[in-house]
Order: C-alpha cells, then sequence, then structure tokens
C-alpha cells in the first residue's frame, strides 16, 4: 500500500502542481491529501471532459502538464478532448492521468463497472496513451511520468482498489436539517402508486431500494441508474414521452452538474408528467464526499433558465411535503431539494440485478 501523502509529494518534487478531474472511491484519499496540499490549484470538474480541458488550459499558459484524475467510467467523457484537443496530431497537449480501476478483471465489483474494468487498459491503448499500473514503485514511475509529459506525451497512471493509505478527509459541514433518506422516504410516499421513480446513481439508488424494501411495496416503479452518472434524467425523460404515468428523476448534484446541458433538452421535449428532483448535498458523497459547487450556484434558477415554469426549493421536511403536492398538480416541474451530508454506515447494496430491475419496470409498464 501506497502512503498517500508522499505519493502526493512525489507528484510535486517532479513538477505536477495542477490538478483537476471528478472524485473516485479508490482515489479518496488520493483527493483528500492533494486537495489539502494543493489548495486552490485542486480542481473538482463538473465532468472528466471538463477536467481535459481545464488541464489543456493550463498548459497553454503555464507550459507545465496537469494531472487529470477520474474514475474508470469517465473515460468515456474524456475520450473526445483527448482525441480532438490533447492528442499530438491537433494541439499535442501533455498531461497525466490517475484513474481508479473499477472492475478489474478478477477482482469482485459492481455490475456496472465490470465492462469498463475489462476494457480500461485497452481502451487507453487504442487511443495511445501509454499507461501503468501503479504499484510501490511509485517514485520511479512517477519520474518517468514526468519524463514522458516532459515529451510532449499523455500517459495514464491506472489505480487498482486499496493502492492509496486512507487520508483523513476533512469534510465540511452543512446546516441543511434533512438527511437524503429522509427526503427520499417524503418522496416516494408522497407520490401516487403508480407513479414511476427513476434514481441516480450512488447511494441515492442504494437508499431507494431499501426503503422499497422496508416498506414491502416491490421494486417494478423503479429504475435505478447505478452507472451512467448524469444520465438519470434523460432516462426519465425518455421515458415520460411513452407513458402516461408521472415520471419522478430523483437527481443528484454532482450528477446535475456532470451533464447539466441535458435539462434544458428534458424541459422541452418532455409532457406534464416529467417531475425533475435535484437532491442537493453539495458534495460527491458517494466516492468520499469531496465538494461540488452545489452551494455555490442558484440551481433553481438555473432549472427555470432551462424551460421548467415551475421550480420549487425545500429545506425542511413540511416544505419538501407541500412542495411535492404541488408537483403532482402542476405539471411539468422541478426541485431543489437542500440536504446534509451523510448516509447510514450500514447502507447496503440492491440485490437485484440491472437486468432484473429492468424487467420488473418494463413489466410494470406494461400493465
Amino acid at each position: 500500500m501506497i502512503d498517500v501523502q508522499s505519493f502526493c509529494e512525489c507528484l510535486k518534487e517532479n513538477g505536477f502542481d495542477f490538478f483537476a478531474g471528478v472524485p473516485d472511491s479508490l482515489l479518496s484519499g488520493f483527493c483528500a491529501c492533494a486537495g489539502e496540499i494543493f489548495g486552490k490549484r485542486f480542481i473538482i470538474s463538473a465532468n472528466e471532459g471538463n477536467a481535459v480541458g481545464l488541464a489543456a488550459g493550463h498548459y497553454l499558459a503555464e507550459g507545465k502538464a496537469a494531472v487529470v484524475f477520474m474514475q474508470n467510467s469517465g473515460i468515456g467523457n474524456a475520450v473526445n478532448p483527448l482525441l480532438s484537443l490533447a492528442d499530438k496530431y491537433v494541439y499535442n497537449i501533455p498531461m497525466l492521468l490517475i484513474v481508479g480501476w473499477r472492475g478489474e478483471p478478477k477482482v469482485k465489483d459492481e455490475p456496472q463497472h465490470i465492462a469498463q474494468g475489462r476494457l480500461t487498459r485497452e481502451l487507453f491503448n487504442v487511443m495511445g496513451i501509454e499507461n501503468i499500473v501503479l504499484d510501490d514503485n511509485y517514485s520511479e514511475t512517477v519520474s518517468y511520468c514526468a519524463e514522458t509529459v516532459g515529451q510532449g506525451k499523455r500517459i495514464a497512471l491506472i489505480v487498482r482498489k486499496n493502492t492509496f493509505s486512507p487520508y483523513e478527509y476533512k469534510a465540511f459541514k452543512s446546516d441543511f436539517s434533512m438527511t437524503r433518506e429522509q427526503a427520499l422516504e417524503i418522496i416516494t410516499g408522497s407520490i401516487g402508486e403508480r407513479d414511476i421513480v427513476v434514481s441516480t446513481t450512488g447511494k441515492t439508488s442504494r437508499e431507494l431500494y431499501e426503503l422499497r424494501e422496508r416498506s414491502g411495496s416491490g421494486h417494478g416503479r423503479d429504475f435505478l441508474t447505478v452507472g451512467s452518472m448524469g444520465h438519470a434524467s434523460s432516462i426519465a425523460a425518455g421515458l415520460s414521452l411513452s407513458t402516461d404515468r408521472d415520471v419522478y428523476c430523483i437527481d443528484g448534484d454532482g450528477a446535475f452538474l456532470m451533464h447539466m446541458g441535458a435539462s434544458a433538452v428534458n424541459a422541452d421535449i418532455s409532457g406534464d408528467n416529467y417531475k425533475y428532483i435535484i437532491i442537493n448535498n453539495g458534495s460527491h458523497e458517494s466516492v468520499g464526499g469531496q465538494p461540488t459547487v452545489g452551494f455555490k450556484m442558484c440551481a433553481e434558477e438555473v432549472l427555470r433558465g432551462c424551460g421548467f415554469k415551475n421550480v420549487f426549493r425545500a429545506e425542511s421536511v413540511d416544505e419538501l411535503r407541500n412542495i411535492i403536492e404541488k408537483m403532482k398538480s402542476v405539471g411539468k416541474s422541478a426541485a431543489v431539494v437542500y440536504v446534509k451530508q451523510g448516509s447510514r454506515n450500514d447502507l447496503g447494496r440492491p440485490v437485484m440485478t440491472p437486468i432484473e430491475n429492468r424487467n420488473a419496470l418494463m413489466e410494470e409498464l406494461s400493465e
């Protein structure tokens, strides 16, 4: 196991002092430590492509390669700028990629990570990006990476599970009273019995699954978006176009930010049965609690600008109950629900497979 502080100091000694990316559970210790060491030069981006763009801008200004960090599930968001911006045949922007390897072959993981894990190194090979699995010889490896980017190239460090030592993250605290799970319980208990719920990736879907288990109401009306972060809203909008049932999308602030442009399209094309709810805790809680800009922006005004005429805000249990009743009657609408960080220590994961979830929903919709 690599001491994460020593690793960050090694990066600094080799000239890496600008970081941009999306947090990952396998990189949580790295993100916590690097954020503390590098301060404002450590940036949590909206998505991985955004991070590549930030890295390119940094290089243009300072002539130094930046570090872009991500989970391997985010490689897809980075492919376009890596190939059409940073590639040697375009602007030739060097950078170091640090990538968490979820779904590593022969290592047990969640279903949404299996295909991505199997193809991670192959994807980099196809893009012509040298990639190295990080191990205890990290000092020599980082030195080699510095030499490589100094030659105008891109190189990726692949990080296995438990590669880095733990590092205590000094998480910020908000003043809001509700937890996300409380908000979910109010929402699911207030909507109609035939309404469909599409929940975003991470702890939101895990908590929704357990709420349904406890209530004994079944899972046929829910779609748990366990992967494809940022796309739950589009899945829900697509669903709403082909059913007369109300479709509630329960999104997170990090997922909303990742593909925020989809909100304008969804608001335009969806019908009155589309209900969009962002549960905003200002953090990427599912992968370590690193902050988003969720509390620094006015998501309600963004949603109005995207075309939602009915937009609500809730900070308390009573406000949320009232808002759900309004959303049921006013047609197409959106809401931003502000909650504090945190979840139960004993929070489990869905037992049903994604295919079983899909089949249950499709059977429900066929009735």
